[in-house]
């Protein structure tokens, strides 16, 4: 499930995109996992963002009804485009996919949550969500929010380690270690790479697999819990 192949995603069945028409149930809850492609410092692979999100779904629709589907695996990365690698389809092109989406799956899905696992993307999200309910669709979003320091440092490398630990890079150095509202202000007039050379922000060291393990195994009873309320703010985030 969370190999380098994770756009495959067949966890315990659950996966959309290797089930045939006959074999999808009458009105089920679809998970669709939604990432990036953004650099995440000189260590974790660009697609981080996606394979903690498709993690997390794929925990969470173990052993249940859920249905996961294939990762948007492209964001609103913009903040990151100072760095190779990078590819972001930004708000607009967001929004509209995840509308799209949404209203097609609804065709026959009873509800479609978003499981969104880059910060990036929540603006999009809310407003794609918002549009959906408004029309009438059983759709939210769900952030992966493990907390800890805000870029590519140990949180996301303990989760990466947790994942698939071949692909952890051993050059682990830390970045710009100031807070996020600190940064805030460069970040929004040249991205990351005003405030951090090597894109992290954060220190990885101390990163392991064990912690990783807990923040997944955490964020994947906080969705389950949150599929059982499915209670939208007026953002459309499930709480």
């Amino acid at each position: 499930m969370c190999s380098s192949g994770h756009h495959n995603v067949d966890h315990d069945g659950r996966g959309l995109g290797q089930r045939t028409w006959p074999e999808i149930e009458d009105r089920p809850t679809v998970l669709v996992p939604a990432g990036s492609i953004e650099q995440h410092g000189p260590h974790l692979p660009l697609d981080t963002d996606a394979r903690v999100a498709v993690a997390v779904a794929a925990r969470a629709a173990a052993g249940t009804d859920l249905l996961v589907a294939p990762p948007v695996a492209y964001g609103a990365s913009g903040e990151h485009e100072g760095f190779p690698g990078t590819v972001s389809i930004g708000h607009e092109a967001l929004r509209l996919l995840l509308v799209e989406l949404g209203r097609s799956a609804a065709r026959w899905a009873g509800r479609v949550l978003f499981v969104n696992g880059h910060g990036g993307n929540v603006p999009t999200l809310v407003e794609a969500v918002r549009l959906l309910r408004y029309e009438g669709r059983d759709a939210a979003w769900i952030a992966c929010a493990p907390g800890g320091d805000a870029h590519a440092g140990r949180t996301e490398t303990s989760l990466m380690l947790a994942l698939d630990a071949a692909r952890v890079r051993p050059e682990r150095t830390a970045g710009n270690t100031a807070s996020l509202g600190d940064l805030l202000p460069a970040m929004r007039a040249g991205g990351v790479a005003a405030v951090s050379a090597n894109g992290v922000l954060g220190d990885p060291s101390g990163a392991s697999a064990d912690e990783g393990e807990r923040l997944l195994a955490a964020m994947a009873a906080e969705l389950v819990a949150a599929l059982a309320r499915w209670v939208p703010d007026e953002s459309g985030r499930l709480r």
